[in-house]
């Protein structure tokens, strides 16, 4: 064939080429989304299929138009059927370890506990790996569930019991004598507004779990919070022994709910107080860090906290010993799992260290500019 001849007929070859080649790919395209939920096997051949269908009708297409004539013409068509039957071989082959190590991972994840299997392609690899990790934290939780709600019933039924024994004296005329009398009202009261606390706590942290805790942002100063949870805690600290002081900066802005900040701050100091001595001092502290945060802090002196249960303090319903004897003035273990959470829906982080006589605890927010 002449050289002017080819450079003449090449407009018409590639737009038949392309036109035979749009064609087929939506052909195509349509087969690949009836065949969307099939295996990935069968959409690796339709690809390869497509690709060598494309390639075969532009050649055709060109042959028809006699372009190609011949022994020429043999030879093309020859080599672009080896050149399909080698795709489709191959496309088979990784259909087949794609579809096998699909299937892989599907029976791992049959098995408890979850571990993800290796060698797998990168995205599988990439899902297993996640997988592993979301039965990692759906375990824990599980875990954290169950021993919330042993120890919750723990705490809920010792009281109870006490208080039904108590009525049931009360009821039967086993006690009958003034004193004794008024001892018993008084202890039931005080057993029935733990209790209530305690279901408020529960509820709190419910909403606080499920996302559904509201906040009324406003800024407010930290040193106006500082001074209504001192007045608030005053009471407990001076029935305690206790010595009280805060130290606030005047100035130290931050957009908050009052409300649910104040809780937070006020589960801190009332948990100081509970594990703190008779004249000894926990001290609150307002001001801005190193980092430009606003902080937070109430330091106590309990006498420093193990250092294998300083990652455990936050947890729900932990409260540093394996024995769940109620107290006095002890609560569920809730207070600080609530200051957690609360601080989290401030977009703060809160944390605890130990420091000299005792611990500190330090709420870190961050600060409105001017």
């Amino acid at each position: 064939m002449p050289p002017a001849v080819a450079v003449g007929e090449l407009p018409m070859v590639v737009a038949v080429a392309a036109g035979c080649g749009l064609l087929v790919a939506l052909a195509g395209i349509w087969v690949m989304w009836l065949l969307r939920t099939r295996s990935i096997g069968v959409m690796l051949a339709v690809v390869v299929v497509v690709a060598v269908a494309a390639t075969l009708a532009g050649v055709v297409a060109i042959i028809m138009k006699m372009i190609i004539e011949g022994a020429v013409k043999d030879f093309v068509l020859s080599v672009v059927a080896v050149g399909g039957v080698v795709g489709l071989g191959v496309a088979f082959v990784l259909s087949k370890r794609v579809v096998g190590e699909s299937r892989r991972l599907v029976a791992a994840v049959g098995d408890l506990p979850f571990v993800a299997p290796q060698g797998l392609p990168a995205e599988l690899q990439t899902i297993a790996n996640t997988l592993e990790e979301a039965y990692a934290r759906e375990r824990a939780l599980e875990g954290a569930r169950r021993e919330l709600v042993a120890w919750v019933s723990h705490d809920l039924r010792t009281p109870l019991a006490g208080m039904r024994a108590m009525a049931e004296a009360l009821e039967d005329g086993v006690v009958a004598d003034p004193e004794t009398v008024a001892r018993y009202h008084g202890q039931i009261k005080l057993e029935v507004e733990r209790l209530s606390a305690m279901v408020d706590d529960l509820f709190e942290l419910s909403r606080i779990h499920a996302g559904a805790l509201r906040l009324s942002r406003a800024r407010i100063g930290l040193a106006d919070l500082v001074a209504d949870t001192l007045a608030g805690a005053e009471p407990l600290a001076r029935a305690k022994g206790v010595v009280l002081t805060a130290e606030a900066a005047a100035t130290v802005p931050v957009e908050a709910d009052a409300g649910a900040l104040g809780r937070a701050l006020g589960n801190l100091v009332v948990n100081a107080i509970r594990h703190t001595p008779s004249d000894r001092t926990v001290v609150l502290r307002a001001g801005v860090d190193d980092a430009g945060m606003a902080c937070l802090s109430v330091t106590d002196c309990c006498g420093g906290i193990p250092e294998e249960d300083l990652p455990r303090v936050f947890e729900v319903a932990f409260r540093g010993e394996v024995a769940r004897t109620p107290t006095a003035d002890g609560g569920a273990g809730l207070g600080l799992a609530i200051a957690q959470g609360i601080v989290e829906a401030h977009d703060g982080v809160i944390g605890v260290v130990n420091d000299g006589p005792g611990c500190r605890f330090e709420i870190r927010l961050p600060l409105v500019r001017s």
